[in-house]
């Protein structure tokens, strides 16, 4: 179902250890601690879930791998450098892409294409390569019938995609994805789990954080499931079954 590599040593692109992030609250100055020493990895071509409800601590996550916040203490490696120093900012950002969920992130007065070139351009790619690219892209997500048309007239499931296509511009090893399908129908839901696999059987390692079982039993080898910015569980579904095993199950097929 993934890209993992069959019989080929395993690489780890994601090494976390004993990660701590705190937030000091303005209105009583108390801390409220967003992730509380929390330690895994990923392996290449992996699809990893993080799989917590809100305010678990998931998207502070992201955003620490993903270069955006510092951590209070611990350690985090991607790709093989450690997220601080500050001068591997770039060389990790250059080999890694994020979608948050939401809808923020897109220019709404252009179109899905003149979005595509702007962040085309951002990352450098070469004009000459950039129309054949773009057209790519927007035909993976399914919106070239919509490709000229300005992104504020796009449905929300619509932009969601976008956002997909446009972390895809720099052809990223990681793909962070930050609950890519909240607020979208299940229609919508079910194309971007399919791309997802997709993107994963082609190579691509992702992270995904969701609080939907479904959406980890349908995509994860792996799945950490978060509380209070703890891990409180971590493994194959399998595994987190074991875990459970003096629970009953009750499978309801309609």
């Amino acid at each position: 179902r993934s890209g993992l590599r069959v019989g080929l040593p395993v690489e780890k692109v994601i090494v976390v250890e004993d990660l701590r992030r705190e937030f000091m609250l303005s209105k009583d100055g108390k801390k409220k601690i967003a992730l509380d020493g929390i330690s895994f990895d990923v392996n290449r071509g992996e699809i990893f879930g993080i799989l917590g409800h809100n305010n678990a601590g998931k998207t502070t996550l992201i955003k620490i791998l993903a270069t955006l916040l510092l951590p209070t203490s611990g350690k985090a490696e991607v790709l093989g450098l450690d997220i601080y120093p500050r001068k591997n900012e770039k060389p990790i950002r250059r080999r890694i892409n994020v979608v948050m969920g939401g809808e923020k992130g897109l220019y709404y007065r252009l179109t899905a294409r003149q979005n595509m070139k702007f962040f085309a351009d951002l990352y450098g790619i070469p004009r000459k390569t950039q129309d054949e690219l773009i057209d790519e892209l927007l035909a993976l997500v399914k919106l070239t019938p919509a490709a000229d048309q300005r992104v504020e007239n796009y449905s929300r499931g619509m932009k969601q995609r976008l956002h997909i296509a446009r972390a895809l511009v720099n052809d990223p090893e990681i793909l962070f994805l930050d609950e890519p399908t909240i607020g979208v129908d299940p229609e919508i839901t079910r194309d971007i789990l399919a791309l997802v696999r997709k993107l994963a059987i082609g190579g691509t390692t992702i992270l995904l954080t969701t609080h939907h079982m479904l959406e980890a039993e349908a995509l994860c080898d792996r799945v950490a499931v978060m509380a209070s910015g703890k891990i409180m569980a971590m493994g194959t579904l399998a595994e987190l079954r074991d875990l459970a095993a003096d629970a009953s199950i009750v499978r309801i097929t309609t």
